[in-house]
This record gives structure tokens, sequence and C-alpha cells, in this order.
């Protein structure tokens, strides 16, 4: 299944993709959330489908978008875990994944602008694919990994560099800023996909294609991903984890580039649909 919300921000309903075409799920009665995760909500889902298939009612192809997840309880995201992006940072490769956390609050759809900080000057991209949790996560060895996983879908993990990486402390500051995390347009099942370890990722901007990657280059894949991160922190049916970018971004760039008001970025993932965001200045 491909899970959609649809709506204006913070009015969104859950939605579905068939057969190309986006449909109003309001009658199931849930949101995709975590309680709805967390209470075998995709088994649900795929059974109501079944029955009410013919009723389901078209969405307009106008209609905004907004994240495939409702709030989660925590977004965590793996630095540094393609090659080809800790060399072009020159950085060296880590030994063991590096993680920090997104802000929650940073979510925004995948066809939403991007919003400048005020004082910004080195606003950066990072096409990722991103895992969602299916339910509760302590201590789960890789082995066990793929019976947690709801789905994946599409990330732009927005960064400030001068915040993340000039002003002191964790990596947090340049990371959750408001329309830091769009996210979409859907989130894939794991049927959906059949091999989310090769799929080929790529952003543009303004037309210029600067990353083009391909999941097959993860130094730390899924997998381990939700097995490593399981032994320091509670995963939570909805949760969020973000793998990493490929090489291709702005501050790795010579000269760097940054993002400024008027830019167009557009990013994909093989399987995953593509997103597009217009930045705008606070």
């Amino acid at each position: 299944m491909l899970l959609i919300r649809h709506g204006q921000p913070g009015q969104e309903k859950p939605g579905l993709v068939l057969d190309g075409h986006r449909y109003d799920l309001s009658h199931f009665g849930e949101d995709f959330d975590e309680k709805f995760f967390a209470s075998d909500g995709l088994a649900r889902l795929a059974a109501f489908v079944d029955v009410q298939r013919e009723l389901l009612l078209p969405i307009p192809p106008t209609t905004r978008l907004g994240p495939p997840v409702a709030r989660p309880s925590k977004i965590v995201c793996a630095g540094l875990n393609y090659t080809d992006h800790a060399q072009e940072m020159n950085l060296g490769l880590p030994t063991e994944p590096v993680i920090f956390l997104k802000a929650t609050s940073s979510l925004s759809g995948p066809n939403d602008d991007i919003i400048l900080p005020r004082g910004s000057e080195k606003t950066d991209w990072e096409a990722e694919l991103a895992v969602v949790i299916r339910k509760r996560a302590s201590y789960v060895s890789e082995a066990e990994a793929a019976q947690y996983i709801a789905g994946y879908v599409l990330l732009n993990d927005v960064s400030e560099r001068a915040y993340q990486l000039e002003r002191g402390g964790t990596w947090d500051k340049g990371k959750g800023c408001d329309t830091f995390a769009p996210l979409g347009p859907w989130l894939a099942t794991p049927d959906e996909l059949l091999n989310p370890s090769r799929l080929k990722i790529w952003l543009s901007v303004n037309g210029e294609k600067v990353q083009d990657g391909n999941t097959a280059n993860l130094i730390f894949r899924v997998p381990y991903l939700i097995s490593y991160i399981s032994q320091f922190m509670t995963l939570l049916p909805g949760d969020i984890i973000s793998t990493g970018t490929p090489a291709g971004v702005g501050s790795g760039l010579k000269p760097p580039r940054y993002l400024k008001p008027g830019d167009v970025v557009e990013l994909g993932i093989e399987g995953l649909g593509s997103s597009r965001q217009v930045v705008r200045q606070a």
C-alpha cells in the first residue's frame, strides 16, 4: 500500500494511492499515527480497502499532501552514512552510526515551501531514504529488524550548516528548524519495494541534478540501524529513522552552494515518488 495524508496543515486526512490515483480514507476513521501503527493498523487498513475499494472517493490532484505519517514521537537520523558523502565533507568514515535527532516540528508536506531561518546563510539539502517503525522496538536484533518496519518514505534532511557546525554543541541546532523535514509523498509498505537496499536516489536544484546515488552504498543499512538505535532508545510505532544522504550536498560542492529564496529543490527515490520544495525567506 501507498499511504498519504491530504489537506491543509494541521487538518490532514488519511488517504491511499491506488493505480496511480489518490483516494480519501476519512471514513476509515483513523489517522496514520502512533496508535494506528501500534494496533496493527496496516493489516486492518488492508482488509478495509479490500472491502471498500469500489466506494473510495478520489482526491483532486491539486489537493495538498501532508507528511504521510502523523506527528511521530521522534525523527532519528544517521549522519555520514554514505562513503562518498563522508569524503566530500572531509570527515572520516564512522565506525558506528552517527546519530542525531530532528525536531518533530520540522515536519512538512512533500511539496511545501522550505522557509529559510532568520539569519541563515548556509541552508543545505539532503535527499534521504527514511523508514517508519511499525511496533515498539527495544533491544531489537538485526535479524528481527524487518518485523519492525511499517514502510519507507522519501525525506529531505534540510540542514543549516552554520547552525549545525559553527554554533557549538550538537548538530540538532541546524537540523530542527521549521520546514526542515519535507516528508513524502507517500509511505510505501515493505511489499511495495522489491529491494530497499538498491534504490536510486537523486536531488536537483533549479533543474540541475546535484545528488545521484543509490541506497546500495549505505554504510549501515536499515536493519542494522534499527537494531543499533534500539539499544539506546525505545523506538515507538510511527517513529522515523532517516538513513543518511549520498554525495552532492551544497556544502560539499566546490565552491560551496547554499539555498536562496526562489530556488526550487526536487528529489526522489525509486519506488517512493518525488517531492518539490520552493525556498522562501522567513
